[in-house]
């Protein structure tokens, strides 16, 4: 791996305060890739050969079963994803594939095994992460088996809206069908719920998500940090 990459990985918080050869030994087996948009970089059900750390570009996280598919998670530069495979040396339970291009860096998995055996800091680092990731997961469980389809929808948008600093207007991030997917809705449903907030002052134009009542919105989404605060 070129040693450009080193000071952001080193960064993220999962290597942060790990001893520095051990750090170094992780990225001499490490090396960096660049892959085109739609290309699928894992499937699930494959052995966890590597663990992957996006430096650029979006990755989906997806599964399928009986002809169906559905998008569990989007990942953003700069994150590793599917650490509890690579950690318990089990096959990846979800599909990943670019969204667009993506510069990836791969370290096999068996030498991040290797390292937790013997550095503390790392091993408290990944500890942190995967809780973390679980309960990102009950979060995600919860906004599913306890909201309306509409409830979803507007809670999803007051979480991106924040992601864009609040703005009153701003884009969706993901195609309307992979949105409906990661919302456990058909397009047909994702249709109707975006025509159903309209009362509630949301107008969105093709990707263009405009808040025009945002009081109005809250009362009816009634947010929640048990729910919709995944950085908590």
């Amino acid at each position: 791996m070129p040693e450009s990459h080193y000071p952001d990985i080193r960064e993220l918080h999962l290597f942060r305060e790990m001893e520095h050869d051990h750090f170094m030994e992780l990225m001499r087996g490490s090396y960096v890739q660049n892959f085109p948009p739609q290309i699928e970089l894992i499937e699930e059900g494959d052995p966890s050969d590597f663990l992957h750390i996006i430096l650029s570009g979006k990755v989906d996280l997806f599964s399928r079963w009986n002809g169906r598919e559905t998008s569990i998670a989007t990942v953003r530069p700069i994150s590793t994803f599917i650490l509890a495979a690579t950690i318990r040396d089990a096959p990846y339970l979800m599909s990943a594939r670019t969204l667009e291009k993506c510069r990836i860096a791969l370290i096999p998995s068996q030498d991040v095994r290797a390292v937790f055996d013997k550095d503390a800091h790392f091993a408290r680092a990944i500890v942190t992460e995967l809780a973390q990731c679980y309960r990102a997961v009950i979060k995600n469980t919860k906004d599913l088996k306890l909201r309306t389809s509409l409830e979803r929808l507007a809670n999803y948008l007051l979480r991106l809206q924040k992601r864009n600093g609040g703005a009153g207007t701003f884009e969706l991030e993901t195609e309307k069908r992979r949105l409906a997917s990661f919302l456990g809705m058909t397009p047909e449903n994702l249709s109707r719920a975006i025509k159903g907030l309209q009362p509630y002052g949301v107008k969105i134009d093709g990707s263009t998500v405009t808040i025009r009542d945002q009081a109005d919105l809250e009362r009816f989404a009634k947010p929640s940090r048990l729910i919709d605060d995944f950085a908590a």
